[in-house]
């Protein structure tokens, strides 16, 4: 075989293989009755800053049943209608369940969500998500509109042993990776698998007993959590997300530097950006090139890159799956 087509085998085997997924099942206009199953806090403490819930759905005899993959969403039409007296407009909620649900049979699908609460800047007014607080006041048993499963990138891999992950996450983003681990679970973690996820303090991590414990029950499952606004014992310094790329490179290098590598990143718009910027300092050109293309010589300007640049001058390749909001 000729180097130059040795080195076109070496990105093929690179690039996922996507699955072919089911999507919009339900329509908007004629969405399922799912059934409340179950519904807690999932942050660490009731003293947490936000108000984030796991909320599980039985959607049992409907369209949805055994219908999605983890890493889809699903859409939430609120009870009631809009001041013009029209039904209001769905709203999307990543899954957190895994392929086949919670119990494994396809019935209960779930998100994570948090409670949107907030002050208008000018008048001074509480301002609260409308489906974000739906979500969370319903009780077992409640009744909740539904439609879908939405989404064809965001997923793992045909075969998801072919291929090691990083996951990256902040707040809510956890919620997709938690079905994928599940899923990887089932499989009997055929991959290296690491979870990156930061938050504002510590009693803000999501599911973060359930991840610890995977940690300590899996050899190729690593947890990497960043807390920015303060330290902690095991962290003694603020750290974002993207900050533990280079504090944990040791664990994390070998992992960038393989072909088998994918990075899943979810949350927060704007984080991709600082998670961009850290591979392009810790990683060689090459490297680099294997999960995001920037102009020649791009790289040496880092500190001037902008969120403004994507996707248009820092574009990802097929080995870098993003889920923004």
């Amino acid at each position: 075989m000729s180097n130059a087509n040795a080195q076109e085998s070496v990105e093929i085997a690179g690039i996922p293989e996507m699955p072919d997924v089911t999507q919009h099942l339900v329509k908007p206009n004629a969405p399922v009755i799912g059934r409340v199953h179950a519904t807690r806090l999932c942050t660490r403490s009731r003293k947490a800053a936000g108000f984030v819930r796991h909320v599980e759905i039985d959607v049992s005899g409907t369209a949805l049943e055994n219908s999605w993959h983890s890493g889809q969403s699903f859409g939430v039409v609120p009870a009631g209608e809009t001041a013009d007296a029209k039904p209001h407009k769905l709203r999307l909620y990543s899954i957190a369940a895994p392929t086949g649900g919670e119990t494994g049979d396809g019935k209960i699908i779930t998100t994570t969500v948090k409670r949107m609460i907030d002050e208008h800047w000018e008048s001074h007014k509480l301002v609260t998500g409308l489906c974000s607080n739906y979500l969370c006041d319903l009780n077992v048993g409640d009744e909740v509109q539904l439609t879908g499963p939405v989404g064809k990138r965001f997923l793992l891999p045909k075969d998801p042993s072919k291929h090691d992950y990083i996951f990256i996450a902040t707040g809510t983003g956890i919620a997709p990776f938690r079905g994928m681990i599940h899923d990887l679970f089932k499989l009997g973690m055929p991959s290296r698998v690491a979870m990156l996820m930061g938050a504002p303090y510590e009693t803000d991590l999501l599911y973060h007993d359930d991840l610890t414990a995977w940690a300590d029950q899996h050899d190729n499952f690593t947890y990497h959590t960043a807390i920015s606004r303060h330290t902690t014992p095991d962290q003694p310094k603020r750290l974002y997300v993207q900050d533990r790329l280079s504090e944990d490179f040791d664990t994390l290098g070998p992992m960038l530097a393989s072909e088998r590598t994918l990075i899943y990143i979810c949350g927060l718009a704007g984080m991709e950006l600082g998670v961009y910027q850290q591979l392009a300092r810790l990683l060689s050109p090459e490297q680099l090139a294997q999960y995001l293309s920037v102009p020649e010589g791009f790289a040496e300007q880092v500190d001037q890159w902008e969120r403004s640049m994507i996707p248009k001058t820092l574009k990802k390749t097929k080995r870098m799956m993003l889920e923004v909001y």
